[in-house]
């Protein structure tokens, strides 16, 4: 799918979990005269930074019809245009189209993922089969594609740079993997398909959104809640109140199988509670259920991947990631699950002799987990978690810590910017400048967690960087961090530290985009990709130096003791089975969905799933996969068939924080190095000979597997 494209359609196709309400009300906004739409106009803020202030919930479809129909008359010129095809009347051309499109997507679907409310779902539930109409009727265009093949077909002829002649590559490309190529009644029964799972999709993400808002657990007496720390509880009587349920405690669910209250709640029965109503989501029945979801998205997804001329999903779409194929994923996946498999029952193993000597009397439960791995973890290293959460103050965290390893990395500087429009209080807005001081960027920060936010955390881009235009980029990170009680310090926990370096990865790929089509922009690169600069980006959270300058406790400015930081860089390894295990088997699952053939889909899910984990020998019940078929968004969106790539991106994040410490790890010529030869360059190069131009060779797997503690001959990850 290309750039232009891409930006409107692939929210609005793959959009990960939308949230609950907030934000205008609909019924004041009916009342109140429209001002002007604020997106049929380029914004006048610095870096065309969106007006948050002006938009409302009742400018989002106007301009959605009107971007759709700018575009297509666009298109429908570069298309009849009676002048012989050029690059520049055909491919640069449609890299300009779209412009109010992408401008509302943007923020649409931006916000439909961090600020969203019903007004806004019942637009994207609209949307998602009109978008997916408007891509058809530009990629299946014959008139358009003719012309795009023709120039293809002399690319090598046409005096272009090697950017242009990769953007004419690129295009001709998606248009084929589109189904340009198909016949007129196949190009008809595509488009029925596509407005399908357009609309599936957005329905599953509705679902596991309310299904999270509506499976969150109460507990009335706070006895049951012994364990959790008084800030905890507190969020907890909140979240109840704001629940209507004033008086009891709620505890609300997160996206994964997981829940963060199962390492501290000594009540095993609320612990065995909160673990099945985590693993029953969706999966219930009732208005929310994904069940026959999951099964007809598979079905459709393997029935346009056969009229596409494939195998099946996965096989169309590892073709167009760096893996290549089904049997590289494969391979990785099933070469790791043994070993994998074998250390989390290692480590079940300690657990379960603590349950012993306590004469606790049962088996080692998924719930118990993260409970019993805490005790392990104080009773090897004499270290508990909570210890840390001191120093670790959010924003020192980010300014002190983040900002800094940035600035010494890669000369930038940061400049908060208390005078920009927000779609929210809580975020914040940083100007990004150059060691020279030459303006950057923007980045926002939206780090707390709220009822009408999906989970997880991400990055995105509200102004990707173009070069046809000069356009800067303006970035977000969005994590979800609880937020305490009024006047209270927000104190972040070691994976909350490790995950605001990771987005701000993604963060500095998008801000140092050097490109000058906006296809290749930034993030814009295949999927097994983009996670590897971010994984890159996470070494910094311990290096000595950076660590020192934002890990002082909060109230004394006292530095983490070093006893305390050796005893988690010891710890950093322990818990890896489990967590390789959890990831392997949800990695599983995405294969397994979409390898199937059409008519082998099953019609029980859950069935198939166990069946799925069984075959791949991950059905190890102490570690559920990390996302259950019912609630794996990822795979509803732009990870189908793609999950494994956040490992296929850590053999990559390995291999190159080896050469960070072969080359002295945090000096600015290292930086510019990693800057020069892959984060600016966004898709503009083949992804693997980017890595190639930074690290001087093809990747291994040696790193990673001594990372994760995996016994497994070292082997080529390619």
């Amino acid at each position: 799918m290309t750039h232009k494209l891409s930006l409107a359609l692939a929210a609005a196709l793959c959009v990960a979990v939308p949230g609950a309400a907030f934000a205008h009300d609909p019924a004041v906004e009916a009342a109140a005269p429209m001002p002007a739409n604020p997106f049929f106009t380029a914004s006048t803020l610095p870096y065309q930074l969106p007006p948050f202030d002006q938009i409302q919930d009742a400018h989002y479809a106007p301009a959605f019809e009107k971007g759709m129909a700018d575009q297509r008359a666009e298109i429908d010129a570069i298309a009849n245009n009676p002048a012989a095809p050029s690059f520049d009347n055909t491919i640069v051309a449609m890299e300009k189209t779209g412009a109010l499109l992408n401008r509302t997507a943007a923020v649409f679907f931006n916000l439909a993922g961090a600020n969203t409310n019903p007004a806004m779902q019942k637009v994207q539930a609209e949307m998602a089969p009109k978008l997916a109409a408007h891509q058809d009727a530009i990629v299946l265009d014959g008139k358009l594609f003719a012309r795009i093949k023709a120039l293809y077909d002399q690319r090598n002829d046409l005096g272009l740079d090697a950017e242009s002649v990769r953007l004419l590559e690129r295009y001709h490309t998606d248009f084929v993997r589109a189904g340009a190529n198909l016949s007129d009644a196949d190009k008809t029964t595509l488009k029925a398909m596509n407005a399908e799972l357009a609309t599936l999709s957005t329905t599953f993400s509705q679902n596991v959104l309310k299904e999270v808002q509506a499976s969150g657990v109460l507990v009335s007496d706070v006895k049951e809640l012994d364990g959790l720390s008084a800030d905890a509880i507190t969020a907890a009587a909140e979240a109840a109140k704001a629940a209507g349920k004033e008086g009891q405690y709620l505890i609300a669910l997160m996206n994964t199988s997981g829940q963060p209250p199962l390492s501290s709640l000594t009540n095993r029965a609320l612990r065995k509670k909160i673990m099945d109503a985590s693993l029953g989501r969706n999966s219930r029945g009732g208005e929310f259920d994904n069940r026959a979801i999951v099964a007809r998205v598979a079905k459709l997804r393997a029935e346009r991947a056969a009229l596409l001329g494939y195998a099946n999903h996965a096989t169309y779409v590892l073709e167009d990631e760096t893996a290549g194929t089904v049997g590289a994923v494969n391979k990785l996946l099933s070469d790791l699950a043994p070993a994998a498999v074998a250390n989390a029952r290692k480590e079940a193993a300690d657990m379960q002799a603590i349950i012993d000597a306590e004469k606790g009397g049962f088996a080692l439960e998924a719930a118990d987990w993260a409970f019993y791995a805490e005790k392990v973890r104080q009773a090897k290293y004499d270290f508990d978690e909570s210890q840390l959460r001191p120093y670790f103050e959010m924003t020192s965290v980010l300014e002190n810590g983040v900002f800094e390893a940035a600035g010494q990395l890669y000369g930038l500087t940061f400049k908060r910017r208390t005078d920009l429009p927000t779609y929210h209080p809580d975020v914040m807005v940083y100007e990004v400048f150059e060691a020279d001081g030459k303006p950057l960027g923007l980045f926002l920060g939206d780090f707390y967690a709220r009822s009408n936010k999906r989970g997880g955390a991400w990055m995105n881009a509200y102004v990707p960087q173009n070069g046809l235009t000069g356009t800067q980029p303006v970035v977000a990170n969005h994590l979800n961090i609880p937020k305490p009680a009024a006047g209270q310090p927000t104190l972040l926990t070691f994976d909350e530290v490790t995950t605001m370096f990771h987005e701000f990865g993604h963060a500095l790929h998008g801000l140092f985009s050097n490109v000058k089509y906006p296809q290749f922009a930034g993030t814009s690169v295949p999927r097994d990709f983009v996670e590897y600069p971010s994984q890159v980006n996470e070494m910094w959270a311990t290096w000595p130096s950076i660590l020192a300058n934002y890990a002082k406790h909060y109230q004394t400015g006292e530095p983490i003791p070093q006893a305390l930081l050796d005893k988690v860089l010891a710890a950093e390894q322990y818990g890896q089975g489990h967590a390789t295990t959890e990831y392997l088997a949800a990695a599983m699952l995405d294969q397994s969905w979409h390898q199937l053939a059409a008519n082998e889909v099953p019609s029980d899910t859950l069935a198939f799933e166990a069946q799925a984990l069984k075959s791949a020998g991950l059905d190890y019940a102490p570690v559920p996969p990390r996302y259950r078929s019912t609630y794996f968004s990822h795979i509803m969106g732009g990870y189908s068939a793609g999950y494994y790539a956040y490992l296929w991106s850590e053999v990559l994040d390995a291999e190159s924080v080896e050469w960070f410490k072969e080359n002295g790890g945090l000096k600015r010529e290292n930086g510019d190095h990693f800057r020069k030869t892959l984060l600016s360059r966004g898709g503009s190069v083949d992804a693997m000979q980017l890595f190639r131009d930074f690290r001087g060779r093809d990747p291994q797997v040696g790193p990673l597997l001594k990372r994760r503690g995996l016994e497994v001959a070292p082997a080529s990850a390619q």
